[in-house]
């Protein structure tokens, strides 16, 4: 009866639980070890209505837990709707021909060369019905004697495969998210890409031109880093800052001022919609006549959509549109704009139109940052009047700080477990970047897209280009300072569903028990800390091995694979590069066997000339792995070679009391992992 009184006195609050309750529904559905069946779908779907309808007819008490089960079945479905939607074809072999298609968009690989995805494509020898509809590739041979634009038909010659799975068991999945955007081959090619046939016509297209040359214009008139920077946060194009720049962003923890979202959309419809409102409020004829704060909803909602559109529409822009539509529509309807309601409804939207992003650390940290800041900026509107105030001159300060400070905090341990970092120095780089970006670039860049068409942007652009110089300064200082960065060891799989729901009862729980969720973030943290690492990795094609030492991770190789490589470091909370991994002694040995131990288990790796010839010496002395594919290996053989790894993906070995414990990267029977 206590439980029903505690939920009882939730009445009012209750609708803030409703994209809680879908995440657990989505998340759901990414635990499961298979894809249900048509019969488990149909179970599903009929314990949902029986769910809704008694969340209906039960008494008020006990209706909110038949609701809340109700809205994780409906987030599990609306996952199992989403995967049928974006169904299509995936490569399933490797393969090199020829490729055409057109390009959609055009960005920088992890290797830093210039990286086109196209759709309505065509493959040699491969039918229409089995053919990817998008594909990426990497011009590592370049362009043949042209300038690359969305909406161009070219063709190449490339190396393509089925997109990678996690570069280890429970590592990132690029497979997975590439099922999401429906990218069904990635590859790269070393001749040349030649041009078929010119851009065409239409909407599309010509929002992708536009994009494209305002990019150029902007990089034309702002040189550097400076103008690369301005291109990312007006059009999302970031391929041209350099990579130490962006190093040094990501060291001090400023980089999210690169990813067009909630902050860049809020300033923007923040500044029309101020200087509209405030303007109108100037002239007292409109004033009185005129709804000035409707008006400016309005508008600020139509400059929204075409920052929307300026910016490519990428999910953490749609993500950010959405809360701000949300918060725009509140003031049209005389509702108070910042309020948990509001971020649960923005939530509930994004949860709906793409449930998978709950996976992502871009919904994952603006959701966090946001609710946050409205929780403690709303316990500040409740300051008693008698507790001592700040003068008003005093307060844009305070309020910049603590901003900062709580969006810090609060996506912080995402940062952490998806980047495998945290930058130390952070909020001293926000609180010294983030004031200039609303003040000066944001404003600036605004006048001068309005200035644009009539030719006279060169000031405003100028002011702009001064106020990113201060902000890359700032990320370059504070990157170079001793301790900038604090590598971190990939958290366990339940601490962040832990910590999101202790935060979260924390902040929309009403009454004592909401204290609660304390305990649960401090359990999350104390799991995090007791994380431990495998004792073994094998990569996806067995040529990369990696073993755990007191010194950190012993690799087999000093170079090739790089990309796994370095996640695996990074998982490991461990700094070094790949050379200084390959120099650390775990593996002993020679002449193509190298050894080294899980547990008392012998483990030996192949490689080298002759290794066919090594293999029966090796079987005798422990596990084998070998990073080619073997026709016949030895009897009695415990051999991982790449015929096994093309069935289970990449592996960790951990030791175990009855001999080691193997785990498989791939989530066998899943639609994005066959």
């Amino acid at each position: 009866m206590r439980v029903l009184g505690a939920i009882a006195a939730q009445r009012g609050h209750l609708f803030h639980w409703v994209p809680v309750a879908l995440a657990f529904g989505v998340g759901g559905y990414f635990v499961l070890p298979m894809e249900p069946s048509v019969i488990g779908w149909g179970a599903i779907i009929a314990l949902a209505l029986v769910l809704g309808v008694l969340a209906r007819r039960l008494p008020e008490a006990v209706s909110p837990l038949a609701s809340i089960l109700f809205l994780m079945l409906i987030g599990l479905l609306l996952m199992g709707m989403r995967v049928q939607i974006v169904d299509a074809p995936v490569l399933s072999y490797r393969f090199y021909g020829a490729v055409e298609g057109r390009v959609t968009a055009i960005d920088r690989s992890h290797a830093d060369v210039t990286r086109i995805t196209l759709d309505q494509v065509w493959m040699e020898r491969q039918r229409v019905a089995k053919t990817p509809k998008y594909v990426r590739v990497s011009l590592h041979g370049g362009v043949a004697g042209f300038d690359l634009t969305p909406g161009q038909k070219v063709a190449v010659t490339a190396n393509l495969s089925p997109p990678p799975g996690p570069a280890e068991p429970g590592g990132f999945d690029f497979r997975r998210r590439a099922w999401f955007d429906q990218l069904g081959a990635v590859g790269y090619a070393r001749s040349p890409a030649m041009l078929i046939a010119p851009a065409g016509s239409g909407a599309s297209l010509w929002v992708h031109l536009l994009r494209v040359n305002f990019s150029r214009m902007i990089r034309a008139r702002v040189p550097g880093d400076e103008g690369a920077f301005a291109a990312a946060i007006l059009t999302g194009d970031r391929a041209a800052i350099s990579k130490p720049m962006l190093q040094a962003l990501r060291d001090s923890n400023l980089a999210h001022l690169l990813a067009i979202s909630g902050l860049h959309m809020g300033l923007l419809t923040g500044l029309v919609f101020a200087g509209l409102r405030y303007g109108l409020a100037l002239i007292p004829p409109l004033a009185l006549r005129w709804p000035a704060r409707k008006i400016a909803a309005v508008t600020a909602l139509g400059a929204a959509a075409f920052y929307l559109m300026l910016s490519g529409g990428n999910v953490s822009t749609q993500r950010a549109f959405i809360m701000v539509s949300v918060m725009l529509i509140a003031v049209l309807a005389d509702r108070r704009a910042l309020t948990l309601r509001a971020v649960a409804l923005a939530a509930v939207i994004v949860l709906t139109i793409a449930p998978e992003s709950l996976l992502e650390p871009g919904f994952q940290m603006s959701f966090a940052a946001t609710t946050a800041l409205v929780a403690v900026f709303g316990a500040l509107r409740r300051w008693p009047e008698h507790w001592p105030r700040a003068p008003g001159w005093l307060k844009p300060v305070i309020a910049v700080v603590i901003s900062s400070a709580v969006a810090g905090i609060a996506t912080a341990p995402f940062g952490a477990a998806h980047f495998n970092q945290v930058a130390q120095f952070g909020l001293l780089a926000n609180v010294l970047s983030v004031p200039l970006m609303g003040a000066v670039v944001m404003p600036a860049a605004l006048i001068g897209l309005i200035l644009f068409p009539f030719g006279l942007s060169a000031p405003a652009f100028e002011v702009m280009r001064l106020g990113i110089a201060w902000i890359l300064g700032v990320a370059q200082w504070v990157a170079g300072l001793d301790g900038a960065t604090w590598p971190v060891v990939v958290p366990g799989p339940a601490v962040l569903p832990l910590l999101s729901l202790g935060a979260l009862w924390l902040i929309l729980w009403r009454g004592p028990a909401r204290w609660g969720g304390i305990v649960a973030v401090l359990a999350a943290m104390a799991l995090w800390s007791q994380a431990s690492r495998p004792a073994l990795l094998v990569s996806e094609n067995g040529a990369l091995v990696g073993v755990l030492t007191e010194q950190g991770r012993d690799l087999n190789k000093p170079r090739g694979d790089g990309f796994t490589a370095e996640s695996w470091l990074e998982n490991d909370g461990d700094s070094a590069t790949q050379e200084q991994a390959f120099a650390r002694k775990g593996w002993q040995g020679g002449q193509g066997i190298w050894q080294a131990h899980v547990g008392a288990q012998p483990i030996m790796h192949v490689s080298g000339r002759g290794w066919r010839d090594l293999l029966p010496v090796a079987c005798r002395q422990g596990w084998v792995i070998v990073g080619k594919k073997v026709q016949e290996p030895p009897p009695d053989c415990v051999l991982i070679d790449q015929t096994h790894l093309r069935r289970t993906g990449a592996l960790a070995v951990l030791p175990g009391a009855d001999g080691p414990r193997v785990i498989h990267a791939r989530q066998a029977g899943r639609p994005w992992s066959p």
